[in-house]
């Protein structure tokens, strides 16, 4: 399965309107690894990039010109190449594939928005798996940000000053995996050894069967005998009895 961690940076919120991308990170995954390779532009919105989006990810500030003060590393946009130059590669990168994104609706309504208006085929929401809302159904009521779960999974986002797209992107994809288990969540159970192909081959016909003799109880009497007595301590309206009773 083959799948595309994804993130854009942007000159501010609205996609349908003067707002723009200006980057551009993708990474890909294969059966839940990363192989190393990516996607990555920086794209010139042919705009000024305005105060606030520029203290989030501190690209620009000057777009037309490079600024007289810029520090050493620091990116400007001014001979970076027009999105509809580099909108053929990524749809080339991204194929059918899924893309994973955090909060994918901004995304996608971004990159959507910058392929219609170049004249480029959009790409379908349903390619798209949202984690910001996979984290608010895992941990509701919790920080969904990807801040918040780097520190719930102990992920390194020490790097992290500012947001870049390529950066988040390799550090969603660390998120994501967490998310689902691990690097790998179905322990090869994909794979079906003995089952008349070659040994680690994939199917998708796998499917998990009883045992053919039931385990014995690993509980003794003296336990079960202890665990009764307990509950009949707690009284005809203990819950443990009414939902032993179904």
């Amino acid at each position: 399965m083959r799948q595309i961690v994804l993130d854009t940076e942007t000159t501010g919120f609205e996609a349908e309107g003067s707002d723009r991308i200006v980057e551009i990170g993708c990474l890909e995954l294969f059966n839940h690894m990363p192989t190393g390779k990516t996607f990555h532009v920086y794209t010139n919105p042919e705009r000024m990039m305005p105060d606030e989006a520029f203290g989030v990810h501190g690209i620009g500030p000057d777009l037309l010109e490079p600024p007289q003060d810029a520090k050493p590393g620091q990116i400007t946009l001014r001979d970076k190449p027009l999105f509809k130059e580099v909108a053929q590669g990524f749809l080339d990168f991204v194929q059918d594939s899924q893309m994973v994104i955090h909060n994918a609706k901004f995304d996608m309504r971004f990159l959507n928005a910058e392929l219609k208006r170049n004249g480029f085929r959009t790409l379908p929401m349903d390619q798209s798996l949202d984690t910001l809302a996979m984290a608010r159904k895992k941990f509701p009521g919790s920080p969904a940000t990807l801040d918040a779960l780097c520190r719930r999974y102990g992920i390194d986002n020490s790097n992290r000053v500012l947001h870049g797209a390529l950066l988040d992107s390799e550090i969603l994809a660390d998120v994501y995996l967490e998310m689902i288990g691990g690097r790998q969540p179905d322990f090869g159970l994909s794979a079906v050894a003995g089952s008349g192909g070659a040994e680690g081959s994939e199917s998708d016909d796998w499917r998990p069967f009883p045992r053919p003799a039931t385990l014995p109880s690993r509980i003794t009497d003296e336990e079960t005998a202890a665990h009764t007595t307990f509950i009949d301590k707690m009284g005809d309206d203990a819950l443990w009895k009414k939902l032993s009773s179904h």
